[in-house]
């Protein structure tokens, strides 16, 4: 069994550096070197746009990742329900593609839910840069471990067939999923660790250890959740990650499991800038991830913690 060191759930402060995959070793090494080197005299980090071909849109601000639409203009196209794999879907992506092509997300609803649960997220996430695919599963009595294989065949379609598959970057991939759609992200995530990003919300699973789990993931839990409890799902779930795996874990304050189901300022705030610094390795949006943000009466926020700086 791996030998992990514990977590530490106190806010940490310090200047995030580049995340990387594979081929990007490199670059990650040479941000932190600038950043040190920054934070040491004084000099400012080399511009990100210089050296990260993904980046998308303008500079970002507390406004634009909290804001109902980015900066894109976004269409959608539907995708049947004879597909294989899965149960259909829709798909929203940005009609200009001007920038280049883009990460691609896919996102599963719960258990007896549609993909109208998660519409949502379609317009607001896609609107900032990315293609994402809102599908509903074979069957809404569908298992997490059915959902995780059904959000990998998504990922695949959305690559490989759909009619946006020239807009999407195959190697810039993530997942979202609410309930036991989040227990199919942590499955899929565990199998597919080439993908950029992993987001369960309000997770359920039976599996509680997620030790072998390689891709960056932030997991998003309700205080007052009675379906999945936090005390038994999402934190389990996110105490188990490797501690050098970035990650964080986002607890909304007096919410309940279906909180996901609805829009939310402070779910969208979050899965942008996760999406944004792991799929596109953007680190324009570390600033609203690091330092973490404050806990306590008065925030939005029951529980937060996370592994900042990321990419150290």
């Amino acid at each position: 069994m791996r030998t992990k060191t514990p977590r530490s759930p106190i806010d940490t402060t310090a200047d995030g550096t580049a995340r990387s995959w594979a081929g990007r070793v490199v670059a990650r090494a040479a941000l932190a070197v600038a950043l040190t080197l920054g934070a040491a005299g004084g000099l400012a980090a080399p511009a990100q746009a210089a050296d990260n071909p993904y980046e998308r849109g303008p500079d970002p601000t507390e406004e634009s990742v909290t804001a109902v639409r980015g900066p894109f203009d976004t269409d959608t196209t539907s995708v049947s329900s004879l597909v294989w794999g899965f149960g259909g879907g829709t798909i929203y992506y940005p009609t200009d593609t001007s920038e280049g092509t883009f990460g691609g997300v896919v996102i599963a609803p719960g258990y007896t839910a549609s993909q109208s649960s998660m519409s949502w997220y379609g317009h607001r996430i896609a609107s900032q840069g990315f293609v994402v695919f809102t599908i509903d599963t074979n069957t809404r009595y569908d298992q997490p471990d059915s959902r995780g294989r059904q959000i990998d065949a998504a990922l695949d379609y959305l690559v490989d067939r759909s009619d946006v598959a020239n807009r999407v970057d195959g190697d810039r991939l993530a997942v979202m999923g609410h309930s036991m759609g989040g227990g199919g992200t942590l499955a899929v995530a565990e199998d597919r660790p080439e993908i950029q990003a992993a987001i369960p919300l309000t997770p359920w699973h039976t599996q509680k250890d997620w030790s072998d789990v390689e891709v960056p993931t932030l997991v998003i839990g309700a205080e007052d959740d009675t379906i999945a409890p936090v005390w038994s799902h999402s934190i389990p779930f996110y105490e188990s990650l490797d501690s050098d795996l970035d990650s964080a874990y986002l607890e909304l304050r007096g919410a309940s499991h279906f909180a996901p189901n609805f829009s939310d300022t402070t779910i969208a705030r979050f899965s942008i800038s996760w999406l944004k610094r792991f799929v596109d390795d953007d680190l324009r949006y570390e600033q609203f991830l690091c330092p973490p943000p404050r806990t306590g009466w008065g925030t939005d926020f029951s529980d937060y913690r996370d592994s900042c700086p990321h990419g150290s």
